[in-house]
């Protein structure tokens, strides 16, 4: 059977238990245009606008 040379020290035990390892979410902005929740630097998909200036027209929907 598998058995460990040496002892885990309680740094390394530590740093393996911390949640430094974990994903974060993504950070939303709101769109100056229309007011809702975005991806910073991107395409607002509900109104098209970026930068003040209309990217993707919704006009032909």
């Amino acid at each position: 059977m598998a058995v460990p040379k040496r002892k885990v020290s309680r740094t390394r035990r530590d740093k393996r238990r911390s949640n430094v390892w974990k994903l974060s979410a993504p950070a939303f902005s709101r769109c100056r245009h229309c007011g809702e929740l975005k991806l910073s630097h991107r395409v607002c998909p509900n109104c098209g606008y970026y930068k003040d200036k209309v990217v993707i027209s919704k006009e032909a929907d």
